[in-house]
C-alpha cells in the first residue's frame, strides 16, 4: 500500500488516505487497512490511541487496534487523515475535536443545483444544514437527518457553499433537464457526526454523486466510481500551539470531472 505523507514531525502524522482503503479493521473483512499501514511502518505507535471491543459468538472478545488514529474517513472518501505517534498528542487532537476546535473542509461533486444560499450576516454567503442525525429504521448501514431517524439523534451542523454549477451535456435542450445538472460544492462540517455530510446533502435532495447508500435510484455519473467526496485540507493545533493547516490535492478524479465539465 502506497500512501503519501503530507506532513510530519515527532508528534503528528498527516497522509493522504487514498478512496477505497477502509481505516481501521471492523473485525469482520480481512483487506488491508490504514492501520494496518500505521503498524508496518510506525510500530512505535501500535498502542497509541482508543482501541475498540467486539464480541464474537460464545461471548468472546476482541481487542480492535486502532494505532494513533484520532478521526476516520468513509471507506470510498479521500483525503486529510491525522495520526498521532504518542498517547499524549492523541489526547490533545482528542480534546479538538471534541470540542470542535478543528476545521475540516471537504469537496463534492452532488446531483441537481443547489440553491445558493441567502446571504446573511451570521453566515454570510455559506447554506446551513442544521438537522440532528440518527441510525435509519429502514438501512442497518446508513442514517438519517430529521424526521424518520431513530433515536438517539445527535445535533449536526454543516456549511457549504456553491463553486460551480454545471451540466454533463453539451445539448441545449437537455442541459434544462435535471438528470444532467450537477453542483460543485465545499462543505464545512461543523460536527463530526458518522455520515454527516452526505447525510447532510440526501436531506436537502442533492446526495453525493455516485454515494452507494444515499443516492437512491441515481445513476453513477460524471465518471466516478466511488464517492465523489474528498476531504481537502484540517486545521488543527500543534502541541507547541501552532496553528497548523494540511490540505490534500485534489485526486485524478475528481481533476478529472473539472477539466471535462468546468473548466
Amino acid at each position: 500500500m502506497i500512501i503519501k505523507i503530507l506532513f510530519e514531525d515527532k508528534n503528528i502524522l498527516v497522509i493522504d488516505k487514498p478512496s477505497g482503503v477502509v481505516v481501521h479493521p471492523d473485525g469482520k473483512n480481512k483487506t488491508k487497512t490504514i492501520s494496518d499501514w500505521i503498524l508496518l511502518n510506525y510500530p512505535t505507535v501500535k498502542n497509541v490511541g482508543e482501541p475498540f471491543i467486539i464480541e464474537r459468538e460464545g461471548g468472546k472478545k476482541e481487542k480492535i487496534l486502532r494505532p494513533g488514529i484520532v478521526h476516520r474517513l468513509d471507506r470510498e472518501t479521500s483525503g486529510v487523515l491525522i495520526i498521532a505517534k504518542n498517547q499524549k498528542t492523541f489526547l490533545y487532537l482528542k480534546e479538538q475535536f471534541q470540542s470542535h476546535k478543528i476545521k475540516k473542509i471537504y469537496r463534492a461533486f452532488v446531483y441537481g443545483y443547489v440553491s445558493d444560499p441567502k446571504a446573511s450576516l451570521a453566515t454570510g454567503k455559506r447554506g446551513v444544514i442544521d438537522v440532528a442525525i440518527g441510525r435509519s429504521q429502514k438501512d442497518i448501514r446508513a442514517y438519517t437527518a430529521g424526521r424518520g431517524a431513530r433515536e438517539p439523534l445527535r445535533d449536526a451542523v454543516t456549511e457549504y457553499i456553491i463553486l460551480n454549477k454545471f451540466t454533463d451535456t453539451k445539448k441545449d435542450e437537455d442541459k434544462k433537464k435535471v438528470e444532467h445538472q450537477f453542483s460543485y460544492i465545499e462543505a464545512y462540517p461543523k460536527t463530526g457526526r458518522t455520515h454527516q455530510i452526505r447525510v447532510h446533502m440526501r436531506y436537502i435532495n442533492h446526495p453525493v454523486v455516485s454515494d452507494p447508500i444515499y443516492r437512491g435510484a441515481k445513476e453513477l455519473e460524471l465518471g466516478m466510481k466511488r464517492l465523489a467526496l474528498h476531504a481537502h485540507s484540517i486545521t488543527f493545533s500543534l502541541p507547541s500551539g501552532e496553528l497548523k493547516t494540511v490540505v490534500s490535492p485534489l485526486p485524478a478524479d475528481f481533476n478529472k470531472v473539472i477539466k471535462t465539465y468546468i473548466s
